[in-house]
């Protein structure tokens, strides 16, 4: 069997260079304190060093004065600093975690018998596709950056109410029905499978409807739209199209309309409970929306909107769900 590849070459190799410095030398070289390394450090998400351990590289090196020269040029002050690392960290540690998730379910190939290494993939990684995937990585963050900042321009012209973390938007939850039953019918595989089926097939037909998606949870996800009407098509696609593309169970949809807060890439709110509430009293395929979302919508002849009972929600008081359909679709109960 060839020699399994040794860690420390892969890590250099992704890192640009071997570990050469103590943290000491490391914030000496960059100019930085060490009580405010200590703090990016840890808000990037990795495990407190001792101070003797040589552990650290050029790239930490460079990547803490750079940080270093933002404050000291006021730029950033030291929380913003903070806040900036954390953020970034968390999403790396995920995107990381995903892309060696994928290369190492290409690795695994048990057919080809057990003399091959199977971490081939990932040393093939490592040694030739970084400076491709750097620059998609660079064009991707670019692109959603220009999203972003266009969304948050257009919430604050809109109305004189918004400030630049809080705003109306439109907020989705869809969940996936009798997850809990599937997951001890089905291996860790076809779970998995199934979850991925349902995160691909939801979040395509979020993006082309115009929507972002704020986070997935397995069986569910959460997504935003700017208007009462990307919310309803999305929607409407998420009820129809998930049972069509994958075998999964149906998928119930809640939405309301409002005031959001916008903080470290998620959404909160009473409109976000709102709209959580109103998937949890949806029945199977079906779309349950607020009464701001049905008075925006009930002027399109495309659709149907009709009153169900009012269910009272905790912490929410009374809500008046209302049931989403095409206007061609037939009528049935949309509430438990």
């Amino acid at each position: 069997m060839p020699p399994r590849p040794d860690p420390t070459e892969i890590e250099a190799v992704l890192l640009g260079g071997e570990a050469r410095y103590t943290r000491e030398e490391a914030v000496q070289l960059a100019g930085a304190s060490g009580d405010f390394s200590k703090r990016v450090w840890r808000a990037l998400g990795f495990a407190t060093r001792s101070d003797d351990a040589v552990a650290f590289t050029d790239g930490d090196v460079e990547a803490l004065r750079i940080t270093s020269e933002l404050m000291k040029n006021g730029v950033l002050d030291e929380d913003a600093a903070i806040r900036l690392a954390r953020a970034m960290g968390q999403t790396m540690a995920r995107l990381a975690e995903w892309q060696t998730s994928i290369l190492s379910t290409l690795s695994y190939a048990p057919e080809k018998g057990t003399d091959e290494e199977p971490h081939g993939p990932l040393v093939g990684f490592a040694q030739e596709l970084m400076p491709d995937i750097e620059s998609l990585l660079l064009y991707i963050w670019r692109r959603q950056l220009a999203a972003s900042v266009a969304r948050r321009i257009a919430f604050l012209r809109s109305s004189e109410d918004a400030a630049p973390t809080y705003f109306p938007l439109a907020v989705g939850f869809a969940d996936l029905v009798s997850f809990t039953t599937l997951s001890r019918e089905l291996d860790e595989v076809e779970l998995a499978e199934v979850v991925e089926g349902f995160e691909s097939t939801a979040t395509d037909i979020v993006a082309s409807g115009g929507g972002r998606v704020v986070k997935t949870l397995g069986d569910e996800i959460l997504y935003v739209a700017n208007t009462a009407e990307q919310a309803a098509e999305i929607a409407l696609q998420l009820a129809d199209g998930v049972k069509t593309h994958i075998e999964v169970p149906d998928v119930r949809v809640g939405l309301a309309y409002g005031p959001v807060l916008a903080l470290l890439g998620d959404v909160f709110g009473t409109t976000v409970n709102r709209s959580s509430r109103l998937t949890s009293f949806a029945r199977p395929g079906t779309i349950l929306i607020d009464e701001a979302l049905a008075e925006q919508l009930r002027d399109d002849p495309s659709l149907q909107i009709v009153a169900v009972r009012a269910r009272h929600a905790h912490g929410l008081g009374q809500l008046q769900p209302y049931a989403l359909r095409r206007s061609f679709e037939p009528a049935g109960p949309a509430a438990g």
